[in-house]
């Protein structure tokens, strides 16, 4: 099975893996960004990387001898089916014709375009799928279409491997988890705003762990400041997922660590840019504060980038604000979803 965007929306996969993974062995193809993520989903044998020129935001050229190579290392694997999972704006059309290529008998997805040869199981987003529904809902709609319905006893909620012991990264006692970063910059709670929640939250004395990516460390040391434990850049996906885990809470944007945190069940403090519907990519199943002006005027323009002076959907948005989201999510069960 093919998801070929980054962390998050691999992680949103997780269902459909499990209902695929019941009845067939699963290899799944993923980008640079989701492959690490792929690894860390039950059901999953191994995993296949593959920079894609149509998907990535930052796509590499198309060249024949990489798509020549692509092809050559599917065929090689002897596959006999294929689930392309994509989201709302994506054809699954494109890698069909290379899956096709490379012998693949039987593909499934999602399509508005007239598949033609390319796909033998076509579901027709608008008419016998539901665009209006969470991620993970719609791909496992598209796995049980391609005849993998859920196993039984399967909940269908987010779900990762057990992660790494982190003990050695963490404060002794309950902390609160800041991730302030994103993979675009559209949907990410202003620097200043985050600094001052750390300080915020240590005046109370609660600990925060301030966490984030290689490339996030000028980021997390600005928000952790003296008062937070930054952890930017010293944890893999996998050790990230344990940080989540034993937090009593997360506050993060619309990103991967937001769909980790749900996927080992940690609530949610949701600072959600409306560029994409919360509908759909919402932290999924667990107990959540969404926050952020879902009217303001970048809503559904899919912007990597505010267009908006002033980034008003994020920006008015609190560090008072979200220590009482905090305050009314520490301590919830599970299937408790604050307004």
């Amino acid at each position: 099975m093919a998801r070929l965007d980054g962390a998050g929306d691999v992680v949103l996969a997780g269902p459909a893996v499990r209902a695929i993974a019941a009845a067939a062995e699963v290899t799944l193809l993923c980008g640079p960004a989701g492959a690490a993520a792929g690894r860390l989903l039950p059901g999953v044998a191994d995993v296949l990387t593959w920079a894609c020129p149509w998907v990535l935001a930052d796509p590499p050229p198309v060249r024949g001898a990489d798509v020549e190579g692509f092809v050559a290392t599917v065929a090689a694997g002897g596959f006999d089916a294929a689930v392309v999972l994509t989201s709302f704006h994506q054809s699954p059309l494109p890698l069909a014709l290379l899956l096709r290529l490379a012998g693949v008998r039987s593909i499934s997805g999602a399509s508005v375009d007239y598949p033609g040869a390319l796909l033998d199981v076509r579901l027709r987003p608008g008419e016998d799928l539901d665009e209006d529904q969470p991620e993970p809902e719609r791909m496992l709609a598209i796995a049980r279409a391609a005849g993998f319905p859920p196993p039984p006893g399967d909940d269908g909620a987010l779900a990762v491997l057990p992660p790494p012991d982190v003990t050695d990264l963490l404060p002794a006692g309950p902390y609160v988890v800041v991730h302030p970063g994103a993979a675009a910059a559209a949907r990410q709670w202003p620097a200043e705003a985050a600094r001052e929640l750390v300080d915020l939250l240590a005046g109370t004395g609660r600990r925060v762990v301030v966490t984030g990516g290689p490339g996030e460390r000028e980021l997390t040391a600005r928000v952790a400041g003296r008062d937070g434990i930054d952890l930017g850049g010293r944890t893999d996906l996998a050790q990230l997922t344990g940080v989540l885990a034993g937090a009593d809470a997360v506050v993060v944007g619309n990103t991967a660590a937001a769909h980790l945190a749900a996927a080992v069940g940690t609530p949610v403090v949701s600072l959600f840019a409306p560029v994409v519907p919360a509908v759909r990519w919402r932290p999924y199943r667990v107990a959540q504060v969404l926050l952020g002006d879902q009217s303001a005027p970048c809503r559904d323009t899919r912007a990597t980038r505010c267009p908006v002076p002033g980034h008003p959907c994020l920006a008015g948005v609190t560090a008072t604000d979200v220590r009482h989201a905090l305050d009314r999510l520490v301590g919830a069960r599970p299937a408790e979803v604050p307004a």
